[in-house]
């Protein structure tokens, strides 16, 4: 049970830290996560569609680093 417990605080703090990021993103000009450049917009005659994969090519690296860490911190 102990492991468990070490992973959901991992998990916890990871998601915080996450949240913390996201929110820090804002403050910075002309960085606004979800509208990166490489992010395509289309908008015609009152159709969009959004697909951001600047963004999510970000935030999987992100994730992968941190799952990373965690892996050999467990260790």
């Amino acid at each position: 049970m102990e492991s468990i417990g070490r992973l959901l605080i991992g998990i916890g703090l990871g998601t915080a830290a996450l949240g913390a990021l996201v929110l820090l993103a804002e403050k910075i000009p002309g960085f606004r996560l979800g509208r990166l450049p490489g992010d395509i917009a289309i908008q015609k005659d009152g159709i969009g569609f959004y697909f951001p994969i600047t963004t999510m090519l970000l935030l999987s690296g992100f994730a992968s680093i941190a799952l990373w860490l965690l892996g050999r911190w467990r260790r």
